[in-house]
């Protein structure tokens, strides 16, 4: 019996003791949670490291092993956490491209549609405020640079003709001339002076003919270079006129001509209006040049035979009459035209009389360059007198003769122009008409002195 409750009390304690273990077994369980998460937080606090020889290398305690399946665990949950996120925000990116991509597409359709409607009312406000003969006008002025002038050419071209001068039934030269007005029965052909100068006869052929026309000289003039021919009046065409007031410097002109004589009749050249108004020196007489000309510069080619051509604006209209060009060898692309408005009045007045009745004084003179025949003449030029003419001869009861103007005087101006040259004292001159009054400005013994004159008659006309 001793024995027995000996056994017992031992069971007791056994299981006092037992269940003293499972509370400390329990507390330890918990005791290892908290360590658990704790380790969980702070990753470096888990591992537990144990050095071993060299040879057993290194061991990993077991709660480290367990740390690191958790840690695992955690990452991979992390992981798909992520991944979850990451489609969620890819899906909203989508989405949201969707949309812009809607929003693109509609602006891009109603800039178009603008663009469209504003080119509409562009186009309709232009054609409302443009009219049709304003723009028809821009295409036919002097100030469009055309690529073609082929339109204009044909304008005059079936109006200009070849003229083939003769005197005693040899052909002494040609050049160029244009229908410039038809009356009645008869067509007026306008040419220069010295295409027909010495001539008997006069035929002309059409650039567009082949068939020799005879004409009538009604008369010319030497210094405007002028002269006037008529032919049957066979339902020609006149060219039609322009002004040379309306023309600007770099204006594009052209040229009807017949370089060389009929068998390059009809060629064009094309250039463009290089200067208004030039003075150009021309040698008509003798060895000086003895008359000025105010002439049209341009660049056309011009050649021997085109001489009383017309000179035409992009347009087609006849601005001048070709002249005179430089010939130098160091010159190149300088020729030169009479503007239109002389050459019709000086054709107006052969028209009339069959020549240009030009004032005169009735002296002979001589240009202060030429020396020799100064010192032949015995004048002698006062000192500080550098520019004018010389007068070395004095007709008896001409004009200058009844004004008191003798042998030796230096003339320096007429009417305050100066005439520094024999040539610009012709220019000067033949301003004016017959029975006009003008001031003769001299030098006599040293002495400037002036007279009135009554211009006369040239009896050379």
């Amino acid at each position: 019996m001793d024995k027995d409750l000996i056994n017992n009390q031992d069971d007791e304690k056994i299981k006092k003791s037992s269940k003293k273990k499972d509370s400390s077994s329990s507390k330890n369980d918990e005791v290892q949670e908290v360590d658990k998460i704790d380790k969980n937080i702070v990753e470096e606090e888990n591992l537990i490291f144990k050095d071993k020889d060299d040879s057993q290398g290194v061991v990993v305690d077991s709660d480290m092993k367990v740390s690191e399946e958790k840690t695992t665990h955690r990452k991979e949950t992390k992981d798909m956490e992520s991944d979850k996120v990451n489609m969620e925000n890819n899906a909203r990116y989508k989405e949201i491209n969707k949309k812009n991509g809607n929003n693109t597409s509609v602006v891009l359709i109603v800039s178009i549609l603008l663009s469209f409607v504003c080119g509409m009312l562009g186009a309709y406000l232009i054609t409302k405020t443009v009219s049709v003969p304003q723009v028809i006008k821009n295409i036919t002025t002097s100030e469009l640079v055309e690529n073609s002038i082929s339109s204009s050419v044909d304008k005059v071209y079936g109006s200009t003709v070849v003229v083939i001068a003769s005197s005693k039934g040899k052909t002494i030269s040609t050049g160029t001339g244009f229908i410039y007005k038809t009356k009645d029965n008869k067509a007026y052909v306008m040419t220069n002076n010295h295409v027909i100068d010495g001539a008997d006869s006069v035929v002309v052929e059409f650039n567009d003919k082949s068939e020799k026309i005879e004409a009538s000289i009604v008369g010319g003039d030497t210094y405007a270079d002028i002269a006037v021919l008529t032919i049957k009046n066979d339902n020609y065409t006149a060219v039609e006129l322009g002004e040379v007031d309306e023309l600007k410097l770099g204006d594009t002109i052209f040229t009807v001509g017949s370089p060389m004589g009929v068998d390059y009749k009809g060629t064009v050249t094309k250039g463009i209006l290089s200067g208004k108004e030039r003075m150009v020196a021309v040698n008509l007489t003798g060895s000086a040049s003895d008359y000025y000309m105010k002439v049209l510069q341009i660049d056309a080619a011009v050649n021997p035979g085109n001489s009383g051509g017309p000179l035409c604006d992009v347009s087609g209209k006849v601005i001048g009459i070709i002249s005179l060009k430089i010939v130098k060898d160091e010159v190149e692309g300088m020729g030169f035209a009479i503007p239109i408005e002389d050459a019709l009045k000086y054709a107006s007045l052969i028209e009339d009389g069959g020549e240009v009745v030009r004032p005169y004084l009735g002296i002979g003179m001589l240009d202060l360059s030429q020396e020799y025949y100064l010192w032949q003449n015995r004048i002698n030029i006062p000192e500080g007198v550098d520019e004018g003419v010389a007068v070395v001869s004095v007709e008896n009861d001409s004009p200058a003769g009844k004004a008191g103007i003798k042998k030796g005087d230096i003339i320096t101006k007429i009417n305050n122009n100066d005439t520094g040259s024999l040539a610009e004292f012709r220019y000067e001159l033949y301003k004016y008409n017959v029975g006009d009054k003008v001031k003769i400005t001299f030098y006599r013994d040293g002495k400037e002195q002036s007279v009135n004159v009554t211009l006369g008659k040239n009896k050379n006309s």
